[in-house]
């Protein structure tokens, strides 16, 4: 049984997916042990509650400095010991000490076709926002698992999406949810339940 720490900033319809996925049979040999935010208000945590998964939130306003959050924040992790940790729509930057704890075992989905709008200052709408002013005519998701740089790890699974005429940055990123972050972000989740995915030599290898 893979154990999964869910991790989320705002609404949690990623987490929604993963909850859905695992309920209808499309995410096997899983189960969410607790869902992690920074954000006292993100309904991702009533989402949770709501499911009888343990909701927990670590705030860095409730710490003196930035080390203390990530000290709080690691044992809280620690102590939900997860075999998987997946940010879900995540905004807070990993501290070190996490990554090389938990490395290849906490993975990512990115709203854009790696390497394409991602790294630093690429998130929430500023994703789609960059793949309007481009005009970009496919954009789409990407599920990786997270290393030390931003987006820069490697890639397990990658869905187009067609960029329509009259898009939105709103239209557009709803579409990206809809049609590839809802998909393969619980397809991701169930190959590394079953052993299908493997690292080496920085890349994901994925048994589909």
């Amino acid at each position: 049984m893979l154990n999964l720490a869910v991790c989320v900033s705002g609404g949690g319809t990623n987490l929604q997916a993963i909850i859905d996925g695992i309920a209808q049979g499309s995410i096997t040999n899983t189960r969410i042990k607790a869902v992690i935010s920074n954000n006292p208000g993100a309904y991702a945590l009533e989402r949770a509650r709501d499911h009888g998964i343990e909701a927990a939130c670590i705030s860095p306003k409730q710490f003196e400095s930035r080390g203390q959050f990530n000290q709080a924040f690691l044992e809280k992790l620690d102590s939900i010991q997860p075999d998987l940790v997946v940010l879900a729509g995540f905004l807070v930057v990993l501290p070190e000490q996490m990554i090389q704890k938990y490395k290849d075992r906490i993975i990512n989905i990115h709203p854009s076709l790696i390497p394409s709008f991602c790294g630093k200052g690429y998130y929430g709408l500023k994703v789609h926002e960059g793949a309007l002013e481009r005009g970009v005519k496919v954009t789409g998701a990407t599920v990786h698992f997270v290393d030390e740089g931003t987006d820069t790890g490697p890639i397990i699974l990658q869905q187009p999406v067609m960029v329509e005429q009259g898009d939105t940055p709103e239209t557009l990123q709803r579409r990206v949810m809809e049609e590839a972050e809802w998909k393969i972000l619980p397809r991701a989740i169930d190959l590394i339940a079953n052993g299908k995915v493997q690292v080496a030599d920085g890349k994901a290898l994925v048994q589909e």
